[in-house]
């Protein structure tokens, strides 16, 4: 007698509980030393993850943040590496790999912000970003293709910038969508693995960066933007961004999510 072919299906929960559970997990969280990075590291180790916090210059912010996550009771290092050096990304994988394990999730949250009419920006500017935005996260998002965990997750960091089409941004624009395509294809390269790979892209959110230099008149106009009416927080974006690193994220994969409040 044939079997059943449902009853020889695994259920849903059985597929996501084949992931390590979130307290043997590793991820590494770049340019995390402050801002939305800062945020989605504390997050994901108030989930029970080891994180790794990595910046480019300036120990100071990194080395506290990991000391009082250490002193919390979870387990973190900071780490230096420029991600646009493909082997300081190397070095850095190695570094979490020795002190934390290997690695289940990636987020690629460094990033340089530049806007400027495209007629004004210059080739150092527009390779600077370009190697930052584009060259460290295919740095990075190839380190990991070689070297995560099966199960494991990628999360790419895009901008609401993108659909939106303001004028000065038509570079910083440009890196975003590169980041955008890699993120599409790079999910079906990884079939047979279970590893997802998405990007989150935020609209304006109330960080140091975001804030400095502007008017209490631009933040005003910025923060009635969205329906919401309001400014996104760092922690908006890090519970998106948990949410896609934990076993019930795992059926999204290959998209574009748009935490903007509406915006766009």
């Amino acid at each position: 007698m044939m079997p059943n072919s449902s009853s020889s299906l695994p259920s849903a929960d059985a597929v996501r509980n084949t992931s390590p559970s979130p307290a043997q997990r590793v991820a590494i969280v770049t340019g995390s030393s402050r801002g939305i990075g800062a945020s989605i590291a504390r997050r994901l180790a108030a989930d029970g993850f080891s994180v790794a916090i990595n910046y480019t210059r300036g120990s100071a912010d990194a080395e506290s943040m990991a000391a009082g996550l250490n002193g919390a009771g979870h387990r973190a290092i900071a780490v230096q590496a420029d991600v646009s050096d493909s082997a300081a990304v190397a070095r850095m994988f190695d570094t979490t790999e020795a002190e934390l394990g290997k690695v289940d999730v990636l987020v690629n949250n460094a990033g340089m912000l530049l806007t400027a009419p495209l007629a004004e920006i210059t080739d150092e500017q527009y390779a600077r970003i370009f190697a930052i935005n584009v060259q460290g996260s295919f740095n990075t998002m190839r380190e990991a293709v070689r070297r995560l965990n099966d199960g494991g997750r990628i999360v790419n960091l895009s901008s609401t910038t993108l659909a939106l089409h303001l004028p000065g941004y038509a570079i910083y624009n440009a890196t975003k969508g590169a980041i955008e395509g890699m993120t599409m294809v790079v999910a079906r390269e990884l079939r047979g693995r279970r590893i997802t790979v998405n990007a989150v892209a935020p609209g304006p959110v109330a960080t140091e960066l975001f804030l400095s230099g502007k008017t209490e008149e631009q933040i005003a106009h910025f923060s009635r933007m969205p329906p919401l009416e309001r400014l996104g927080q760092p922690e908006d974006i890090a519970g998106v961004v948990a949410f896609l690193a934990s076993p019930e994220g795992g059926w999204i994969n290959g998209q574009v999510v748009r935490v903007n409040g509406g915006l766009a």
